[in-house]
Formats: structure tokens, sequence, C-alpha cells
């Protein structure tokens, strides 16, 4: 049976994961490896991604089913239309990667103790970040930041991490924007990893990870 009753991966020195099929009913595909730039690509490459507390060994996952947005799908309420036109908020793009990571790593979120985004996690986003890899979305009202958003760009499809909101609306404001602009470039989805009720008010849905994977292999280079 898919996702049940397999052994638990744990990862070494070499660069490669098992297949997505191996994860368990929670997701949970892999333990061990490290957090190289190199390592975090092919995960994202092929469906997978980093989740772990910060006393942890490094867990990868692959949940089925995989909650995405289709770029063109972002719904937009009426309240946040008005918002959107209203001049309140700027957006920037890749001006404080590591002021938005710090943010969100500081973001109060029911239900979840600490943070999963580590030291460790923190220093490998960096490296992304420097490699033109990870981007972010900062959102200011005058000249404070007040929301923002990162994650893993592969080129047709964005892989979505976290977001924050110091005011109420700035992470709406800057998701919508991403997905605007991702449309209009063509993008295939934005990668949202699990189901939130705030995901899903933007139009985020849940597919099969067969699916996803498929769209992965399709629209991402070296997928």
């Amino acid at each position: 049976m898919e996702g049940k009753g397999l052994p638990l991966y744990f990862l070494d020195d070499r660069l490669e994961f098992p297949p997505v099929e191996n994860a368990n009913a929670d997701g949970l595909l892999a333990v061990g490896g490290d957090l190289s730039p190199e390592r975090i690509l092919l995960a994202y490459k092929n469906g997978i991604f980093p989740w772990f507390n910060d006393d942890d060994l490094i867990l990868w996952w692959s949940p089925d089913p995989r909650m995405v947005l289709f770029p063109e799908k972002v719904r937009i309420s009426k309240s946040m239309r008005k918002v959107m036109q209203s001049g309140t908020f700027r957006l920037t793009k890749n001006e404080a990667f590591d002021v938005v990571l710090d943010h969100c790593a500081k973001q109060k979120r029911k239900g979840q103790q600490g943070t999963w985004i580590t030291k460790n996690m923190r220093e490998a986003y960096l490296q992304l970040h420097q490699k033109g890899f990870a981007k972010s979305y900062e959102v200011w009202s005058d000249d404070e930041l007040v929301g923002g958003l990162y994650g893993v760009d592969l080129g047709g499809v964005f892989c979505g991490e976290s977001m924050f909101s110091k005011v109420s609306n700035a992470s709406k404001y800057a998701f919508i924007k991403l997905a605007r602009e991702l449309s209009q470039k063509g993008y295939a989805l934005i990668d949202c990893q699990v189901h939130t009720k705030h995901l899903q008010s933007l139009g985020g849905e849940e597919i099969p990870r067969k699916k996803f994977i498929g769209i992965l292999e399709r629209n991402v280079k070296g997928a």
C-alpha cells in the first residue's frame, strides 16, 4: 500500500532521496542528510521539503494530497481588492530577505510551538538566496516592513515557504502580488505544501501527490 508500512529511509552523504511513494501516511519520507543548497534544491525538484524542530533530526516530507495554488486561480475578495487599490501598501522584492526570514520565524501560529526556521535552516535559505533561488516579497507601510513571504523559485513552479503579517492583510497582499506575477510569467503553480484555512481562502486547493509530481516534471528543468 502506498505510504503505509514502508521502512523509514535514513539519508547518508549521497545526494539522493527515495521515491516519494515511500512516504508514510503523514507524508514523512526520510530522515537525516544535510541542508546543503544542492540537497534542498534536489528535494524541491522532486516534491520533497524539509520541516523539523530545532532539537530534531532533519525530516523530509512529501505529503499526499499536496496543497497548491494555480496562480491564475488566486482568489481576491472584494475587501482585498479595495486594499490592493488603496495604495496602503508598497511592494518590494529581495530587498530584505533576511529580515523577512526572521519575521517568519517569529510569527506566532495556531497550534505551533517554536519555529521550524532553525538557525541551520536560516543559513541554508540565505545560501539559496545568494544563489538566486530563494526569493522574498516585502510589504511596506510608509517605511515600515509590515508583511511578506519567501520561497524557492524553481522556474515554472514557486515553492512557497512562509509568510508573516504585522498588520491586517499584509501577507495576503504579498501573496496576491506573487500569484499575479507568476500567472503573467506562465508559472504552473505555487506549492503551498500543506493545507491551511488561510491558503484555502486565497484559492489554494489540495491535489493528489501523483498529479503534483507530474506538474513538477513537466515544468521544472532537471526535475
